[in-house]
């Protein structure tokens, strides 16, 4: 019976990671057109897909919307 019930908690959790949704973010990115396209605006300073080149008016947030 334990044995079973192993079994059934390893089907679940396959199940469970094979339907986790995956990120769609790409960053870090070429230009604030493909950020946009990935639904990034705003992005802070600080965050792993800010970059300088995406800042226009040095304010601290890249590609804004």
């Amino acid at each position: 019976m334990f044995r079973v019930l192993i079994a059934a908690a390893f089907v679940c959790l396959a199940a469970a990671i094979g339907a986790a949704p995956t990120a769609s973010a790409s960053g870090p990115y070429a230009n604030c057109t493909e950020a946009h396209q990935d639904g990034r605006y705003d992005i802070p300073q600080g965050d792993p897909d800010y970059w300088n080149g995406g800042d226009r008016d040095h304010d601290g947030i890249a590609c804004e919307s």
